[in-house]
């Protein structure tokens, strides 16, 4: 083959490529252009700042969507996927995300008041200083979730497992936690003030001596307060 011909093909290959790449650059901005609803399909698309409060997304599909900043209060996201969507400082308050899978999602400093996340897979979600006070995660699964500094002040995490997750100065106040899996949690700091922890497994005494508790801390069976308990407010 001559080094024209060579130089012909390589072009043409070029400009093939680069016509795939614009193709498929429309038809990916077309799809972030779709109208909210049931089975929406956002991938990789920039949603922020917007209002989509109330708004039906269920089962929807959100891979590495960014939705920081956005109210999305009473929205629904029932079983859907939002694997390593981005919610910083969104409003989710009383939102209904049932069933959603939330692996590597980033929520810090979003507002997850009263939202329902009942069985949602929360897998390594990074959601620092994040308020889910009062939310309800029965059933949920949160191995390896970093949670530091969050407040899970009077939320329900019954059945929950939260196996090796990271919950320093986490905020437990008078959260349910009947049959939660803490094995392995870090719990440096952990506010349990109030909260009922007889029932909780995988608990170990160390655990308990770097958390933090009251006298209406209840604790698992053969297990002893600490002696620095209550810890001084930070």
């Amino acid at each position: 083959m001559t080094r024209l011909a060579v130089l012909s093909k390589v072009s043409f290959y070029a400009a093939a490529f680069t016509l795939v790449s614009f193709l498929g650059s429309q038809a990916a901005e077309a799809a972030c252009n779709t109208s909210p609803g049931v089975g929406v399909d956002w991938t990789k698309c920039e949603k922020r700042r917007l209002n989509l409060s109330g708004q039906d997304l269920s089962r929807g599909v959100f891979l590495n969507t960014d939705f920081g900043r956005t109210d999305l209060k009473d929205a629904r996201f029932v079983n859907a996927d939002l694997s390593m969507a981005d919610f910083a400082k969104a409003r989710l308050a009383g939102a209904d995300l049932s069933g959603a899978k939330m692996v590597k999602t980033q929520g810090d400093r979003a507002d997850f008041t009263q939202a329902k996340l009942v069985g949602v897979d929360m897998t390594k979600a990074e959601m620092s200083r994040t308020n889910f006070s009062g939310a309800d995660f029965t059933d949920a699964v949160m191995i390896k979730a970093e949670l530091g500094r969050a407040s899970l002040v009077d939320a329900k995490l019954d059945r929950v497992d939260l196996s090796r997750a990271e919950i320093a100065r986490a905020i437990f106040k008078g959260a349910s936690l009947t049959d939660s899996n803490f094995e392995d949690a870090y719990t440096y700091l952990t506010r349990f003030e109030g909260a009922d922890l007889s029932q909780a497994k995988g608990l170990e005494q160390f655990q308990l001596d770097v958390s933090c508790g009251d006298d209406d801390t209840v604790l698992p069976e053969g297990m002893e307060r600490p002696a620095h308990w209550p810890c001084a407010e930070e």
